[in-house]
């Protein structure tokens, strides 16, 4: 049952993006906005220092890698004034050397159309060369030489020898040298602002997913008993770990990223349409195909994705149940049949991811293909206009680079597109479990007795677990303070119910419970618990020690104490036996402890609190006929001075209280003493008669 709902659950959750969520989830994250604006900032001076790096590559090309000049011969006057402000023109013999690192673009442009640039020299000031080397060139090549340059031929190069070159070259590895110590630089800050804000983003991250995982636990405390009675353990489990964790993968992957990807692609477009636009818009030209890709690619993983988390779901279900029921499963030899079943769903499981990774696996590809096609285009055009002496060698390779940083965030989308859809569903799951208002313990007047005296009544009480269908009907039983009351019945007759009531596990239907005269509803919740103390009939032990085990909430116990407990429920005997006593370990849920050493310890939890009202759902018939007198001297010892009530499983144990009730589907049949029940030969007379005359029958 819990499964199905699960399963439901799992397909409902399907949306890919609700701002309402979104909403609510940033409210957790509001007390950290100085943390989150600080990190985004970082995230803007991080991705600024990145799109340097290529344009740098661009100066290094340009400036020192090639540094080509051109004879020229011109004679328009306003060209010359032009060049002249630029400070571009070397005058030589015959004409000018042009410096086109120092020319603007609509210039070279107009040079070229006029077909004024000529042969390429190598601009190199003679302060940079010694009298023998500059000697050596002259002899060896065509070369032109006015008072602070020397011209070297670029078709001659090929005649010098490489410590020549390095020679005429040193000033340009000199610079080659200060751009890589500023590309060090950039590096190093870099990092150390990658850092800081990594470091500050995923510490608020963290600090999110705590105060949320509080929240979640803070919220389940509050939640009536009736909430745990239809949601499975593993489901909530779920909720307060793998939920919460998605979630902050959410925010730190995703969401503050997806600041990084704006930076990114605002930063790459401005400066491709500043390198060359007509470049940039050969690059916009695959933007419609990709958006089409990204479209598509959506609609078909939220399906995908859907199907994966609906059988994950499943497979949770069915290990939690098999696991937590072992025993069962091996005592009736299920093994193979549970192997069988958990096949099928791990092979649905299979599928699903199959066909999320098909999905995956198309989608990366053809961004690539897409990428590999705008890399082409760039090639090809950008390639022609550095032929044509339009765009530099240097300017196109930055431009490929920023390419390359164009489309990397269009490749982790998909990545970002999963964790999105996953924490969307995870937070609406955990928004759902914080929503559940109506479960809530709620009371009306936060109320406290001076002195609880114990006195109980019940009046015309009904109560449904589901709509009309009633567990328990007009029930009315008083018992006074300092008295007892045992109520009996066949399984299913409703005791248990009636204890739930008075607690306020669960809401009264009709009628009231009153302690002391006053409903129960009307008192603080807590105050009513810590005055009854219960002894569940299935006895829960948390893991620790055996003094957390009995002290529980109440930190201000002694060692001291804790003996005199022990020793007046019996529980000291097997304490004592134990090497570290009330520092022992105890196992999950008490599993190297036995039935009987469990009730004691429940003794000594509920003999701690001093309640003055005790009541035992009796479960002495799991245990040795020792223990079982252990138990019962030490419930002799708690019924003294409160009033005690027993749900009565073996009809033994209640032959010294004089307040018997008889519950039957719900309604009470008989009440009295045993002896006046028994002589009524009604429905605790049958109920006697199967537990103490069948043994005697089959014995004779």
């Amino acid at each position: 049952m819990h499964g199905g709902g699960y399963y439901q659950e799992e397909d409902r959750l399907s949306k890919p993006y609700d701002a309402h969520l979104m909403k609510r989830l940033l409210a957790f994250v509001k007390p950290y906005k100085g943390l989150v604006i600080i990190s985004i900032l970082l995230l803007f001076f991080v991705t600024g220092l990145e799109l340097l790096l290529p344009y740098i590559t661009k100066i290094a090309i340009d400036r020192y890698m090639t540094t080509p000049g051109r004879f020229v011969d011109i004679k328009n006057a306003e060209l010359l004034n032009e060049l002249e402000k630029m400070e571009a023109l070397i005058p030589v013999k015959d004409g000018y050397i042009l410096d086109l690192r120092r020319v603007d673009k609509s210039i070279k442009y107009e040079l070229e159309r006029q077909n004024l640039l000529n042969e390429k020299y190598y601009i190199i000031e003679k302060k940079n060369l010694n009298k023998d080397i500059l000697k050596s060139l002259i002899e060896k090549n065509d070369t032109i030489v006015s008072n602070k340059y020397f011209f070297l031929d670029e078709r001659k190069v090929g005649e010098l020898s490489l410590q020549e070159m390095l020679n005429i070259r040193k000033n340009d590895i000199k610079g080659i040298y200060h751009l890589i110590i500023i590309f060090g630089i950039i590096l190093t800050l870099s990092f150390i602002l990658n850092y800081g804000q990594i470091y500050i983003l995923q510490y608020t991250g963290q600090k999110v997913m705590f105060d949320l995982r509080i929240k979640i636990f803070e919220h389940l405390q509050k939640l009536n008993v009736s909430f745990f009675d239809k949601n499975p353990v593993g489901r909530l489990v779920t909720r307060v770990t793998n939920d919460v964790a998605v979630i902050n993968e959410m925010f730190t992957n995703v969401i503050v990223a997806l600041f990084k990807d704006i930076f990114i692609l605002t930063g790459v477009i401005i400066i491709m349409f500043l390198l060359n636009w007509q470049l940039a818009l050969v690059i916009m030209i695959v933007a419609p195909i990709l958006v089409a890709v990204t479209i598509i690619f959506r609609n078909r993983v939220r399906k995908a994705y859907r199907w994966v988390r609906i059988t994950v779901a499943k497979i949770n279900v069915y290990l939690q149940e098999n696991i937590s029921g072992m025993r069962v499963v091996q005592l009736f030899t299920r093994e193979r049949e549970n192997m069988r079943r958990f096949m099928d769903i791990n092979r649905e499981n299979f599928d699903a991811n199959m066909s999320q990774l098909i999905v995956f696996a198309t989608f990366r590809p053809l961004i690539d293909l897409i990428f590999a096609f705008a890399l082409a285009l760039i090639i090809w055009f950008g390639g022609c206009r550095v032929i044509e002496q339009t765009l530099t060698f240097g300017a196109l390779v930055a431009f490929l680079a920023y390419v390359e940083k164009f489309f990397q965030p269009i490749r982790d989308m998909s990545e970002k597109y999963n964790i999105l859809q996953a924490a969307m569903a995870s937070s609406e799951r955990v928004f759902l479990l914080l929503d559940k208002k109506e479960e809530l313990e709620v009371t009306r007047v936060k109320r406290a007795l001076r002195k609880v005296k114990g006195r109980i009544d019940f009046d015309k009480v009904w109560f449904a677990y589901n709509n009309e269908n009633y567990v328990l009907r007009d029930i009315s039983f008083s018992v006074e303070p300092g008295k007892s009351l045992a109520i009996v019945g066949a399984t299913g007759a409703g005791k248990t119910s009636l204890i739930n009531l008075l607690l306020r596990f669960y809401e009264v239907g009709k009628g009231n419970i009153r302690l002391d005269n006053v409903d129960i509803q009307d008192l603080d919740r807590d105050f009513l618990r810590r005055n009854i103390g219960v002894v569940l009939q299935d006895v829960f032990l948390f893991s620790g020690s055996i003094k957390r085990n009995i002290a529980l909430s109440k930190e201000d116990i002694d060692e001291d104490e804790l003996e005199r407990i022990a020793k007046y429920v019996n529980a000291d005997r097997f304490i004592n036996r134990m090497p570290d006593r009330f520092n022992a370990e105890v196992k999950e849920r008490g599993a190297v402890l036995s039935q009987g050493e469990k009730q004691l310890l429940a003794f000594a939890r509920a003999f701690a609190y001093n309640p003055s009202v005790l009541i035992l759902d009796e479960a002495t018939s799991s245990v040795d006929s020792e223990t079982e007198s252990l138990i019962q001297d030490a419930l002799g010892k708690l019924m003294k001075g409160r009033t005690f009530i027993v749900i009565a499983h073996r009809l033994s144990t209640i032959e010294r209280i004089n307040n018997i009730i008889v519950l039957h589907k719900g309604r009470i049949v008989e009440r009295g003493t045993q002896k006046e029940l028994l002589k009524k030969g009604g429905f605790y007379y049958n109920l006697y008669r199967v537990q103490f005359e069948r043994p005697q029958r089959v014995e004779s």
